[in-house]
C-alpha cells in the first residue's frame, strides 16, 4: 500500500494528492492517445479516423453534405460537431483523401470554409482504394457501445508523412511535416529493394526550403522555409509562393510591422491573391531591391524556422522517431496488410473451389435423388454426406456440416441447367487465380513493389514536388536593416546616441547596428546603438562598425606615455567584445593620439609632422606616407616615427586605396556572391567594376560587386563585365521563322537594357556568347527528306558589332536542328600584386616594425 492510501475495516481511503496524480495521468494519457497524437500505422488522429470511417459508411459515389457527415461521425466522436468540422476541413484542404465541392477555404489567404451545411464532400478514388478494407480492419466499440469503429484503418500508404500532422498533448507534442506523394512511394520501393533513401518535406504552398539541418525529422532538427520573392522592376517585388504554415495575411502583417519599426522601407503593398499567390511590394526610388529582399527574409515571416518533432503512437505508447523510421515501419505494415489480403483472397478462392467441386459431385452423381424418400432432416444430411464420401479424396479439406447445408440450398433450376463445360472453365479459372495468389505470397516483396508503382501510376501524375530545396545563405541582419535612426555625439562630454538631438548629427543607422568609437587617449570601444551611451571624453571618431570588415583601415600616430616616443600604425578591426575598452596606443599613462583617420577602402594618405624646436636636430618638419606601412593587427605597436617632441601633425595629401582588388566568387547554390572561395571565381574587382548578367528573356544587367546582390534563377550569363568585349546573341524570331545573329556593346551608363528585338511568344534565345573568335557549327534539319552538310561560321567575321537595338543579320535560311558553339580557352586575368613595404628594422614583440625614420643626423629625414 502506498503512503497515499489508507485502509480501515474494509474501507479504502486515498489522499487527495494521490487522486490528483492518478487523474492527471489518466487525463494526460487520454489526450495523448485519443486526441492529439496520430497512430504510426494509418497516420490519423482518432477524430480523423472516425471521419474517414463515417464517410465510407455514407459512400455511394455522390457528394454528401458535410453537415450530414459530421452528424454521422458524432456516433463515434464524443467531442461535438465543431471539432469534427474543423478536422474535416483540414483533411479536405490537403487534396488527397476527400473530394471537395463548394467553398472549403483558402490555404493561401487563410480564409475559412463555408458553413458545413453549404459544402459537400466524398471520398477520392485514392482513399477508396488505399484506406479501407473491412476484411483486414480490427474493430472496437464506440464510446457509447452502440457501434463498432476501427482501431486503425488498413492504410497501405505512408499517409502520415504525406499529409503531415501537428498536435499538442499534455506534456507532449508532435509536428511532422508533409512530404511529396511520389517521393514517398519511391522511398518505400527503395526500402523494399534494400536501397538507401532520403525524404524531405514538400508543401502545397510551395516556396523554398533549406533542409540542411532537418535531422531526418527527429526532434532537435530544424528546417528554414522562405517565400519566393522576385523583382519585376526597380521598384516592385512580387511574392508568388508562401513559406509553410504562413498565409498572405500573416506575411502582410509582418511586413507592415517591420516597416513601422523601420526595419524595412516600403511604399505600398497590394494583395492580389486568389487561386494563386500574388503580393506586390512597392519600394521607394532610393531603396535597393536586393537589400529589401534580404531584409524581408531577416525581419518578416517571409522566412520561418520550423522545428519538426516526429512523435507517434506505437502500441498504445507515444514514441519519438525519425521520418525514415516511420516510413520503414509503415512500409512493413503495408506489406503485412497486403499479405493478409492475399491470404484472405486465397482462402476465399479455395473455399469457392471447394464448394464448386462439391456442387459438381452432388449434381453429377445425382445425390439429390437419394434424399427424395428420406423423412427427417438429420437423415437428409447423413444421406448427402454418405453420397459425397466416395468422391472427396481430391478436395482441399474435409466436408463439414456447413458444406452439406449449403448443398441443400441449391435450387432445382440450377441443377437442371448444370453445364459441365462451363463448370470446368470456372474451376480452371479459380485454379489459375489460386496459383497467382500463391505466387504473390511467395514473392511478397515484388508484389508490394508492384502495388506501390501501380498506386504511383494511377494517382501520382499531378503530384510533382512544389517546394524547391535550396541551401539558404546566411543574412546578416545588420547589413540589410534600413537606417531608421539618426545618430548624434557630444565629442567633448563623451556621450553618443540617438536621443542627443541638440548635439552634433553624425549619420543614419539602424537600431541593431554596432557603433565603433576612438578616443584621444588611444582607446577603442564598440557598443550597440542606444538612446544615450557614455563613451568617455575627447572622442576622435564615431562610425557604424561591421564585423569582419577587413577593408576599413585605420591610420594613426600616437605617443607612448607622457614623454615617450611617437609611433605610427595601420590596422583593421574585425572582431571585438562589445562594451570593452581596447588600448590601441599604449597602456602607459599619458599616452595620446596625435593623428587618426578611418579609410573605408584602405586609403593611405601623406601627412606632415612638425617637431618642436630642438637644437639637436637640423629639420623639424618631415613627411610620412602611410602606404609605406603594412596593415597589421590592432595590438601591434607600429613603426617608430620619432623620439623627439611633436608639435602637430597635418594632412598633406589624400591617399588612394592600397588594398588589392577583391576576388569575388559566385555560389550557384544560393545565387549569391562571396569572397570566401565558394563557387565559381568571377575575377578580381575594384572601383567601378561591374558584373554582367544576361537572362533568358533578353534582359542585360550591369550590377556592382556588392556581396548583398541577388541574382535571378534564369540567367544565361553571369561574369565580370569587360566594356570592350562584344556580346553575341543568336536568337529565333518566332514571327519570321528565322534565326538571327547580332553583336553589340553595352553602355556603362545604363544598368538594365534589353536586346531581344522580337516579342513574339515563339521567339527564344538560342545562344549568348561573350568571347572573341568563337565559332558556330549549324546542324541542319532534314528538309523534304534531304540532308544538308553542317556549316561552321566564324562569328567575328560573319557580323560586325552593331547597336544593342539592332535586329542583326539572318543567320541561316534553312531549318536548324542544333547550333554548337565553340569558344577558345579564356585567358586568365593576371592578378594585381600589392607588395607589403619592407621593414626598416627588426620586428617588435607585437608584430610591428620599429624603424628609425628620423635620426639625429638627418640622414632619413623627409625632404
Amino acid at each position: 500500500m502506498t503512503t497515499e492510501e489508507y485502509s480501515h475495516e474494509g474501507e479504502s481511503l486515498k489522499k487527495v494528492s494521490g487522486l490528483y496524480k492518478d487523474w492527471f495521468l489518466d487525463y494526460a494519457s487520454y489526450v495523448i492517445l485519443d486526441r492529439a497524437i496520430p497512430s504510426v500505422f494509418d497516420g490519423l488522429k482518432p477524430v480523423q479516423r472516425r471521419i474517414m470511417h463515417s464517410m465510407r459508411e455514407l459512400e455511394d459515389g455522390r457528394y454528401n453534405k458535410v453537415a450530414n457527415i459530421v452528424g454521422n461521425t458524432m456516433k463515434y466522436h464524443p467531442h461535438g460537431d465543431a471539432s469534427i468540422t474543423d478536422a474535416m476541413v483540414q483533411i479536405g484542404q490537403k487534396e488527397l483523401l476527400i473530394d471537395t465541392q463548394g467553398n472549403w477555404g483558402n490555404i493561401y489567404t487563410g480564409d475559412s470554409a463555408a458553413a458545413a451545411r453549404y459544402i459537400e464532400a466524398r471520398l477520392t478514388p485514392f482513399a477508396l482504394e488505399v484506406v479501407f478494407n473491412p476484411k483486414t480492419t480490427e474493430w472496437t466499440k464506440s464510446y457509447d457501445g452502440r457501434n463498432n469503429e476501427p482501431i486503425d484503418l488498413p492504410v497501405k500508404f505512408p499517409l502520415l508523412l504525406a499529409q503531415g500532422v501537428e498536435g499538442i498533448g499534455v506534456g507532449l507534442s508532435t509536428k511532422i511535416l508533409p512530404h511529396n506523394f511520389n517521393e514517398l512511394i519511391n522511398a518505400s520501393v527503395a526500402y523494399l529493394k534494400g536501397k538507401k533513401f532520403e525524404i524531405y518535406p514538400d508543401f502545397l504552398t510551395a516556396g523554398y526550403l533549406d533542409v540542411s539541418e532537418y535531422n531526418d525529422g527527429h526532434r532537435g532538427g530544424k528546417v528554414r522555409a522562405r517565400a519566393k520573392i522576385t523583382q519585376t522592376d526597380k521598384h516592385t517585388l512580387v511574392i508568388s509562393e508562401l513559406p509553410y504554415s504562413k498565409t498572405t495575411s500573416d506575411l502582410i502583417d509582418s511586413i507592415l510591422k517591420a516597416n513601422e519599426k523601420g526595419k524595412i522601407k516600403i511604399k505600398k503593398i497590394e494583395d492580389n491573391t486568389s487561386d494563386k499567390v500574388e503580393i506586390l511590394i512597392h519600394i521607394h526610388n532610393d531603396v535597393s531591391p536586393d537589400k529589401t529582399i534580404d531584409a524581408l527574409y531577416a525581419f518578416t515571416d517571409c522566412q520561418v524556422t520550423i522545428s519538426p518533432n516526429a512523435c507517434v503512437i506505437v502500441g498504445d505508447k507515444p514514441m519519438f522517431m525519425t521520418v525514415s523510421e516511420i516510413l520503414k515501419m509503415n512500409t512493413d505494415h503495408t506489406v503485412s496488410l497486403l499479405k493478409k489480403e492475399l491470404e484472405i483472397e486465397l482462402h476465399e478462392l479455395q473455399e469457392s473451389w471447394h464448394f464448386s467441386s462439391l456442387e459438381r459431385i452432388f449434381i453429377e452423381n445425382r445425390i439429390y435423388h437419394d434424399i427424395e424418400e428420406v423423412k427427417t432432416w438429420e437423415d437428409v444430411l447423413k444421406t448427402i454426406d454418405k453420397g459425397l464420401k466416395p468422391h472427396t479424396k481430391h478436395l482441399l479439406r474435409a466436408v463439414t456440416e456447413e458444406d452439406i447445408l449449403k448443398l441443400t440450398e441449391i435450387r432445382i433450376k440450377r441443377i437442371s441447367r448444370f453445364d459441365l463445360d462451363k463448370f470446368k472453365e470456372n474451376i480452371a479459372s479459380l485454379e489459375g487465380k489460386i496459383e497467382q495468389v500463391k505466387h504473390h505470397l511467395a514473392n511478397l516483396i515484388a508484389y508490394a513493389i508492384d502495388y506501390y508503382l501501380n498506386i504511383q501510376k494511377k494517382y501520382g501524375k499531378d503530384k510533382q514536388r512544389k517546394t524547391e530545396l535550396r541551401i539558404f545563405d546566411t543574412i546578416d541582419a545588420t547589413k540589410v536593416a534600413v537606417a531608421n535612426e539618426k545618430f548624434y555625439a557630444n565629442f567633448e562630454e563623451g556621450f553618443i546616441g540617438t536621443s542627443l538631438k541638440k548635439d552634433q548629427y553624425l549619420f543614419d543607422c539602424s537600431d541593431i547596428d554596432d557603433i565603433i568609437t576612438f578616443r584621444k587617449d588611444g582607446s577603442m570601444k564598440v557598443v550597440k546603438v542606444e538612446a544615450k551611451t557614455f563613451i568617455g571624453k575627447d572622442i576622435l571618431h564615431v562610425a557604424v562598425w561591421k564585423k569582419n570588415d577587413k577593408r576599413t583601415v585605420y591610420n594613426m600616430i600616437y605617443r607612448e606615455g607622457r614623454e615617450g616616443p611617437y609611433y605610427m600604425k595601420r590596422f583593421s578591426v574585425t572582431g571585438v567584445t562589445r562594451n570593452t575598452d581596447y588600448p590601441l596606443a599604449s597602456d602607459k599613462k599619458g599616452s595620446e593620439t596625435l593623428y587618426f583617420s578611418a579609410n573605408p577602402n584602405g586609403e593611405a594618405e601623406t601627412v606632415t609632422v612638425l617637431l618642436k624646436p630642438n637644437p639637436r636636430i637640423r629639420k623639424n618638419k618631415m613627411e610620412i606616407n602611410f602606404s609605406d606601412l603594412a596593415i597589421k593587427g590592432r595590438d601591434s605597436k607600429g613603426n617608430l616615427v620619432t623620439k623627439y617632441a611633436v608639435k602637430k601633425v597635418d594632412l598633406k595629401e589624400e591617399g588612394v586605396s592600397t588594398l588589392a582588388p577583391r576576388r569575388i566568387w559566385f555560389d550557384d547554390t544560393v545565387r549569391r556572391l562571396n569572397a570566401d572561395a565558394r563557387g565559381t571565381l568571377l575575377g578580381s574587382f575594384k572601383g567601378d567594376d561591374k558584373i554582367l548578367t544576361i537572362n533568358t528573356n533578353g534582359e542585360v544587367k550591369l550590377v556592382s560587386f556588392d556581396l548583398g546582390n541577388r541574382f535571378d534563377d534564369e540567367y544565361l550569363v553571369l561574369e565580370k563585365w569587360k566594356p570592350e568585349q562584344p556580346i553575341t546573341c543568336i536568337y529565333y524570331d518566332g514571327e519570321k521563322d528565322i534565326y538571327f545573329i547580332k553583336r553589340f556593346l553595352l553602355e556603362n551608363t545604363v544598368n538594365i537594357q534589353t536586346f531581344m528585338p522580337s516579342e513574339h511568344p515563339k521567339s527564344f534565345i538560342e545562344n549568348v556568347i561573350v568571347a572573341n573568335d568563337a565559332t558556330a557549327e549549324i546542324i541542319f534539319a532534314k528538309d523534304k527528306g534531304k540532308e544538308r552538310e553542317p556549316e561552321t561560321i566564324n562569328i567575328d567575321e560573319f557580323i560586325a558589332v552593331k547597336g544593342i537595338k539592332a535586329i542583326g543579320n539572318q543567320f541561316t535560311k534553312f531549318k536548324v536542328k542544333a547550333i554548337n558553339i565553340t569558344i577558345p580557352e579564356p585567358v586568365e586575368e593576371e592578378p594585381e600584386v600589392y607588395e607589403d613595404p619592407e621593414p626598416t628594422s627588426s620586428m617588435d614583440e607585437d608584430g610591428g616594425t620599429i624603424g628609425d625614420l628620423f635620426q639625429e643626423d638627418g640622414t632619413n629625414e623627409a625632404e
